[in-house]
């Protein structure tokens, strides 16, 4: 499409060029020859008075020599003989022109130019005081006749190829204006079927493809909203099979030993690594994004106080102290409601799984310019290596882990842009902290995180560096 408006503002300006150019320069060289020969003319003009009041030579001469003409040799005068006896006809200057030609101007009596070797000649007939006709012949070489207009053709062709290129720079602007839309409408659909769900089209261009980009951003949104949807289905199912599953494992614990309390304590342990294993398989085929669209967001706030309104009904049962801060105002953060919910309920259950009954814990939200710090702490006896509990992802369930805990708040973390570290919290346990950045697209975002290190020197913090699983208060 853009070579096309070129090849057309192309062809369509050079006509144009064309059609005033071609004219406009056959003008120019008739003007030049009409300027020259109305020179001449009154060249021969001005020897007219001289005519009339003398016949003589020398005094003719110096009349002729006194013209821009006669002085370059290009002025001729000739006088035809008087009534006097023996005179004869007086020529003064060279004569170029052909005699029959100056006796066919003679008898016609008006100015006319003949053709000479070398140029042209104007020939105007004169009275003179004898009432004879003399003729004035001035010489108008070829190079005077086209004098200039060989620089007028060239000014002329300089302006006709700037109008050509100009308008074809204007017709690429405008191409450009039309075809960078449709590519980056085309752009985005590649992405999205490659998986890239935050592809968006900027609404610009012409109005067609306005209206193409905003139909697109709706279909993409609606593509997230229905993968959302999904995803979040899929993760109440797990929410509601880890809460009973907690439940059984502890009441398991307690049933003493035996054979029937072994079996069910297998059982047990063997359907919460079926679900482990469905979960980390749903989350692997998960189509990964790129870029976090219109729809991806959550409410933080609405989140936390959602999972722990869950959690809560089995705190109780355990006689926990629950303590929930920072949700009383919506927190925004470029993290999908389902994924966020999993993370939460992946470091919840694993506070019930790895601590005591009667352990209080506690879920804090601080909000920040550039980022959003979720804090999940609890009471239990800590971490003695926190650096083999963040490895524990590797650990292929031993102390009953599988490491999909940390990996999947890892993983929500990360899409952000931040990171997950583990320390000791106020309440004596293991404190787990969510950095979620606010502009994952942003650059700089280790910088940023270098600006939350004043809070960080209150604990002693340990980066998770891979895929990590829960240990005690993990």
């Amino acid at each position: 499409m853009r070579w096309a408006l070129v090849k057309v503002s192309l062809a369509v300006t050079a006509m144009v060029v064309m059609a005033f150019a071609v004219p406009l320069g056959l003008v120019v060289k008739q003007m030049a020859r009409d300027r020259v020969f109305s020179n001449a003319e009154r060249q021969a003009t001005a020897i007219g008075p001289a005519l009339a009041i003398t016949s003589d030579r020398e005094e003719l001469e110096l009349a002729v020599g006194s013209t821009a003409a006669g002085s370059d040799g290009r002025m001729a005068v000739h006088l035809p003989a008087s009534d006097t006896p023996g005179s004869t006809p007086i020529e003064v200057g060279t004569r170029r022109a052909a005699q029959s030609d100056l006796d066919a101007i003679q008898r016609i009596g008006r100015v006319s130019s003949t053709e000479v070797p070398g140029g042209w000649a104007v020939v105007q007939p004169t009275a003179v005081s004898s009432g004879k006709i003399a003729l004035v012949e001035v010489f108008i070489p070829d190079d005077e006749v086209s004098k200039g207009v060989v620089t007028a053709w060239l000014v002329l062709a300089g302006v006709g190829a700037g109008l050509i290129v100009g308008s074809v720079a204007v017709a690429d602007r405008l191409g450009v204006r039309m075809v960078q839309p449709a590519q980056r409408l085309a752009g985005a659909a590649h992405e999205l079927g490659e998986g890239k769900l935050g592809a968006r089209v900027p609404e610009e261009g012409p109005p067609e493809l306005r209206s193409a980009a905003i139909a697109f951003n709706a279909m993409a949104d609606q593509v997230v909203q229905l993968l959302a949807n999904e995803r979040e289905l899929a993760a109440d199912l797990s929410h509601r099979l880890r809460t009973p599953l907690t439940v059984l494992r502890l009441n398991a614990a307690s049933l003493g030993e035996g054979p029937a309390a072994e079996q069910t304590r297998a059982a047990v342990e063997q359907l919460e690594r079926e679900v482990d294993t469905i979960i980390r398989t749903a989350r692997e085929a998960k189509p990964q994004t790129t870029a976090v669209g219109p729809g991806a967001g959550c409410d933080a706030s609405e989140v936390v106080r959602e999972r722990m309104d869950f959690w809560s009904a089995l705190a109780e049962d355990e006689g926990r102290k629950v303590r929930v801060a920072g949700v009383e105002r919506p927190v925004r953060i470029p993290v999908a409601r389902p994924e966020l919910a999993a993370a939460l309920d992946a470091l919840l259950g694993n506070v019930f799984r790895h601590t005591q009954e009667g352990t209080p814990f506690s879920v804090d939200v601080h909000n920040g310019d550039d980022a959003v710090i979720v804090l999940v702490s609890d009471a239990g006896p800590g971490i003695s290596d926190p650096e083999a509990a963040m490895t524990r992802g590797n650990s292929n369930g031993r102390d009953g882990s599988t490491g999909l805990g940390l990996d999947i708040v890892r993983r929500v973390a990360e899409s952000t842009g931040g990171d997950v570290r583990i320390g000791s919290s106020v309440l004596g346990g293991t404190e787990v902290r969510i950095w979620l950045g606010l502009d994952p697209r942003g650059p700089g975002a280790g910088e940023r995180r270098r600006g939350h290190r004043g809070a960080e020197r209150r604990r002693s913090w340990v980066p998770v560096r891979s895929r990590a699983g829960g240990g005690p208060g993990l």
